[in-house]
C-alpha cells in the first residue's frame, strides 16, 4: 500500500428515521417502532462513531411533509435529540436542520452554541430556507415566502447570528477571582445588525464556543443555493447521478467560493449515497428489489410532487414518462429546482415507466443509489473521491440500523485499505475532523463604539 495521502475522505451518517428507502419501514430488517427513541439515535450515532465517521446528520422541516398513511413520518427535533447524543458519544460531529425562514437569529443562535458547548466543539448547522409550503400555515403566516426572498433573509440570518456568535472575544472571561473581575466587558460587542428583514442588537449571552462557531452547512443546489454556499457554506450536502454532474457541481462551487475571497479548500462538498450492499451484486440488486416490491404507488407520487411539483397520478404506472413534463427544470448550470433537475436527468437518460421512475427515487429522493458488493461501493466512493467530484460522502443507508452497520463493517475497512480514510480521530471537534480552521471573532481588536453597556 502506498503511503498515506494528505488529503482524506469525510463520511457523514444522515439519519433518515427507519432509513432513506421510502419502504424502509416495512422491512424486517428496520425498527420503524423505535423511531421516537433517543436510545436509537444513540445507538446509530456510536456506530458511526466507532467508524470514524466526521458526523452525523439530521434533516427536517417545520411541518409534517410525508403521507404519514404510508410512511413512518415525523421527526423529533434535531437540536434536542443531539443533545441527547453527545451525551452519549465523545468525537462524533453533530450536525442539525434548522430553517432561516421559521426561526429568529438569537434563539437559534442559542440553541446551536448550547450543543457545541455540551458536546465539547461538535455542532453543525445545516442552513436550510425550507421549501415545504404547508410550514407557512404552522406559523400563522399567508404563504411561503418566494425563494429569492427566502435567501435574502437567509443571508441576514447567517451575518447576523455569526456576529451573536463573535460577540464575546475569545479572551473575553477573565475569571479574576481576587480582584472579583468574571469578564472584561470591553472584549463583548452588541451585534448591532440591521439588515431588510432582520435586527438583533445583541450582545450574545454566552462566551463564544469551543469551536468559535458550530460549522455552517448548506444543502441547496439550485442558482441561490449555490451562491449561497459559496459564500458562506464551511460543507455542501448535495444530490448527484452522474460522475460528470457531480463534477461539474465541484468545480462551480470552488470556483464561486475562490471568486469571493475564500479558501476553495475550506468548502467541503459532500454527495449523498444510498448503497444496498451484499456479497455479491446480484445479492445487492436482489435487496434492492426487496424494497422497491414494498412500495405505494400512491406515496411514491405524493413524493414525486413535493420535489419536483410535477403530477404524474393521471398516467398509467406501466406507462413512460414524458420527458417533457419536466421542460423547465433546467442543466446542471442553470437550474431554479435542483433537485427537480436531478429527476429531469434520470428520464432523459433511462426513459422509465412511471413505476421504474417512482422506484429510482424511492432509495434516496434523487441521491445516487448504488447496489453492488463492499468493493464495488469503495470503487464509486474512490471514483468519485480522486476525480474532482466530492470531498466525501453522505452516507445514505437504506435502512437503519443494520444498514450502517453493513457500510461500516464491510466498506470502510477497504477504504483505509486504499488509504483515503482515517483509522482514527485526529482531534476532537466537527472542524477538526473536517479540517477546517476555527474562525477568529469579526470583533477582535474593536474596542470603539460596539461593547456591551
Amino acid at each position: 500500500m502506498s503511503s498515506q495521502p494528505t488529503r482524506q475522505l469525510h463520511l457523514n451518517a444522515f439519519i433518515y428515521p427507519a432509513g432513506h428507502h421510502e419502504a424502509a419501514w416495512r422491512h424486517p430488517l428496520t425498527q420503524p417502532e423505535r423511531v421516537f427513541d433517543a436510545d436509537y439515535y444513540q445507538q446509530i450515532a456510536k456506530t458511526a462513531e466507532a467508524a470514524k465517521f466526521d458526523g452525523i446528520f439530521f434533516a427536517d422541516g417545520p411541518a409534517l411533509r410525508s403521507e404519514a398513511r404510508y410512511n413512518a413520518a415525523g421527526r423529533l427535533e434535531p437540536i434536542a435529540l443531539l443533545s441527547s447524543v453527545a451525551a452519549a458519544t465523545d468525537r462524533i460531529g453533530l450536525i442539525a436542520t434548522a430553517s432561516t425562514t421559521y426561526y429568529e437569529p438569537y434563539n437559534l443562535a442559542r440553541l446551536f452554541s448550547t450543543l457545541d458547548f455540551l458536546s465539547q466543539g461538535r455542532a453543525g448547522w445545516n442552513i436550510v430556507t425550507t421549501s415545504s409550503e404547508a410550514a407557512a400555515e404552522n406559523f400563522g403566516l399567508p404563504a411561503h415566502p418566494d425563494p429569492s426572498i427566502r435567501y435574502e433573509r437567509a443571508r441576514e440570518f447567517v451575518d447576523a447570528t455569526v456576529r451573536l456568535w463573535d460577540s464575546w472575544e475569545d479572551d473575553a472571561v477573565v475569571l479574576d477571582r481576587d480582584a472579583g473581575l468574571y469578564a472584561d466587558t470591553d472584549k463583548i460587542h452588541r451585534a448591532e445588525f440591521v439588515g431588510k428583514h432582520l435586527q438583533v442588537r445583541g450582545p450574545f449571552n454566552a462566551p463564544r464556543s469551543p469551536q468559535g462557531h458550530p460549522v455552517l452547512v448548506q444543502a441547496g443546489a439550485s442558482n441561490d443555493g449555490r451562491a449561497f454556499a459559496a459564500q458562506y457554506a464551511e460543507a455542501i450536502f448535495t444530490a448527484h447521478q452522474t460522475l460528470d454532474h457531480a463534477q461539474a457541481f465541484y468545480a462551480d462551487i470552488r470556483s464561486r467560493a475562490k471568486a469571493l475571497g475564500r479558501n476553495p479548500d475550506h468548502v467541503k462538498i459532500l454527495p449523498g449515497i444510498s448503497p444496498f450492499i451484499a456479497d455479491t451484486e446480484r445479492g445487492a440488486r436482489e435487496l434492492e428489489q426487496e424494497f422497491n416490491e414494498l412500495t405505494v404507488p400512491a406515496y411514491g407520487l405524493f413524493q414525486l410532487r413535493g420535489i419536483t411539483q410535477v403530477d404524474l397520478s393521471e398516467i398509467d404506472l406501466d406507462a413512460s414518462v414524458p420527458e417533457d413534463i419536466f421542460g423547465d427544470a433546467g442543466d446542471v448550470t442553470d437550474n431554479k429546482r435542483s433537485r427537480k433537475q436531478v429527476v429531469a436527468g434520470i428520464v432523459a437518460r433511462e426513459k422509465p415507466t412511471v413505476r421504474q421512475l417512482l422506484h429510482r427515487l424511492a432509495g434516496a429522493r434523487g441521491h445516487r443509489v448504488v447496489a453492488g458488493t463492499p468493493e464495488q461501493i469503495a470503487d464509486t466512493i474512490e471514483e468519485w473521491f480522486t476525480s474532482g467530484a466530492a470531498d466525501g460522502f453522505n452516507v445514505m443507508p437504506p435502512y437503519y440500523p443494520g444498514g450502517l452497520e453493513v457500510f461500516t463493517d464491510t466498506v470502510v475497512p477497504l477504504l483505509r485499505e486504499r488509504g483515503i480514510f482515517r483509522t482514527e480521530y485526529t482531534g476532537t471537534t466537527l472542524r477538526e475532523h473536517l479540517g477546517l480552521p476555527r474562525p477568529a471573532s469579526q470583533f477582535a481588536g474593536d474596542r470603539v463604539g460596539s461593547h456591551a453597556s
